[in-house]
């Protein structure tokens, strides 16, 4: 395994990612782990991830410095580098011109973490500090114009540094550097599979859980469709679904949901009609994190109303929680104390602190596109697997302002046309997510030679890998013209629509 040390850089799971499509298993901890629980689990590698502090700042991020004698191979990401530099007696100063985004990486010794790499490299940068001295036994590796040190080791101790971000796309070969580290310094072996991965969960599932009953909440989505697929396979008949319909789904949803699971999956499902409720809870909200916060405490308050009415006693409550979800909400046990919160997720920070159940989340170090690979190894269809995401908190977080059953429903009609257009046109799977947002503003229109004052809808559309960063899907104007068409004649409360181009970052891919 490789253990990624995290200073707070929102692209810390990025390098789990690329580390884990070449099948090395890898976990992200606190930059404050200590070496002798990095030893008692066997680590064959440690990355200090990048971060937005400084090294020169009070109170800056450090790590057990006995991990620099420790013997095990050390790769150092920009702040992870500099802090290299500073502890191991080299010098890191203040940079008087600021390095951020694409620059050219001429490399100097293509040994090592360079192996069969071109001498040049287009790289993405992203510092103000920079390593002018060396501590001793390192050499350069690599320089920019910029940065006269970008990149140094130490040949002997297995430790390394480098100036730039490999984990993302805009660094051209980031993966076989990061490669060259994990399997060549490190000697990993490419072992870790959805086939080890599922093998393992059960394993721990059914330790953990033992013969006591599961109670899985089930959205419908590829996460927690992947959750229940594992939990039915690890515990059978032990395991019930609970769907709740919150009101905020996609059209028709329920309904297809309870066909699904009882008839493909065969699976005990139980279904919660609770619009009423939830709507009673966030009205008059208008703030996102109260949105929410809110949401994700009814949720935990139905599921233990619906355990307290059955017979026997489920003391466990699986969810589909992904590592960028817990990541984003930040806080959470396994995110770095130095990390940032984004926004909660209702089945992260929206947790209450007196919640009865005991949390399960076999997919919570996963990425998507991880999911999916356990997805297919479980046999789930491909229809199910490939489905567009959808946030917990459904279509409440794509009204902006207070949600209400009209509103819904308005938004319920948009975003239904938008995935009929898509799926026809076939860019369904090209893309990561399309879907309508309804804004808190009206406009003034002219439908039928009458005027029209109605709701203005945006249309969201992304392509990402794994929803850390996404860029806008560009879309032929004569599908966002058909798009637009549909809805302003086939929903009558709207009359406008306009296509959101941001992408993440510094947008989130949910407008809330």
């Amino acid at each position: 395994m490789i253990a990624i040390l995290d200073f707070g850089s929102q692209y810390t799971k990025l390098i789990a990612k690329n580390i884990r499509e070449s099948n090395v298993y890898c976990e992200v901890l606190p930059h404050t782990t200590s070496l002798s629980d990095i030893k008692d689990k066997n680590y064959k590698g440690i990355i200090l991830s990048g971060g937005p502090s400084s090294v020169f700042e009070n109170n800056s991020p450090r790590c057990d410095k006995n991990i620099y004698d420790s013997n095990i191979p050390i790769l150092g990401i920009c702040y992870g580098m500099q802090l290299l530099a500073l502890e191991l007696g080299g010098e890191v100063i203040k940079g008087d011109k600021h390095e951020y985004g694409h620059s050219n990486f001429y490399i100097d010794n293509n040994f090592d973490l360079f192996e069969g790499l071109w001498l040049e490299m287009s790289i993405w940068m992203s510092h103000g500090d920079k390593v002018v001295r060396m501590p001793e036994g390192f050499q350069r590796l690599g320089h920019t114009e910029n940065c006269p040190i970008a990149s140094m080791g130490n040949k002997e101790k297995k430790i390394f540094g480098i100036q730039f971000h490999p984990e993302v796309t805009h660094t051209h070969k980031g993966k076989d550097l990061i490669n060259n580290f994990i399997l060549n310094i490190c000697k990993c072996k490419a072992e870790w599979t959805p086939k080890s991965f599922i093998n393992s969960s059960l394993n721990n599932i059914q330790r953990e859980v033992d013969n006591s009953r599961v109670l899985c909440a089930l959205s419908g989505g590829v996460d927690s469709t992947t959750v229940a697929a594992l939990l039915k396979k690890a515990i059978g008949k032990n395991l019930t679904c609970v769907f709740i319909d919150q009101g905020f789904m996609r059209k028709n949803e329920g309904e297809r949901i309870k066909e699904l699971f009882t008839k493909f999956f065969k699976i005990d499902l139980i279904y919660v009609d609770a619009r009423q409720r939830f709507f009673d809870k966030i009205k008059g909200v208008t703030d996102p994190e109260e949105k929410r916060k809110k949401i994700g405490e009814e949720f935990i308050r139905v599921f233990e109303e619906k355990a307290e009415e059955l017979n026997s006693e489920y003391p466990y409550l699986a969810q589909g929680t992904l590592y960028p979800d817990v990541i984003e909400s930040a806080g959470n046990k396994d995110v770095s104390l130095a990390a940032t919160t984004i926004k909660s997720h209702h089945n992260v920070g929206g947790l209450p602190k007196d919640i009865k159940f005991k949390i399960i989340e076999p997919l919570n170090k996963l990425f998507k596109d991880e999911v999916r690979k356990v997805g297919l190894e479980l046999d789930i269809p491909e229809e199910l697997i490939f489905r567009q995401p959808f946030p917990g908190p459904g279509l409440a977080i794509r009204i902006i302002g207070e949600v209400t059953p009209d509103r819904v429903r308005v938004l319920q009609d948009a975003d239904a046309i938008v995935t009929d257009v898509i799926k026809k046109r076939g860019l369904y799977r090209s893309i990561w997510q399309a879907f309508a947002v309804l804004l808190p503003i009206k406009s003034v229109g002219v439908q039928g030679d009458k005027r029209t004052y109605s709701h203005v809808v945006a249309i969201r559309a992304v392509t990402s890998e794994d929803a850390m960063t996404a860029k806008v899907a560009e879309l032929p104007y004569d599908v966002l013209n058909e798009i637009s068409t549909r809805i302003i004649n086939e929903v009558l409360d709207i009359n406008r629509v306009v296509f959101d181009i941001s992408s993440k970052p510094p947008a989130t891919i949910e407008w809330e």
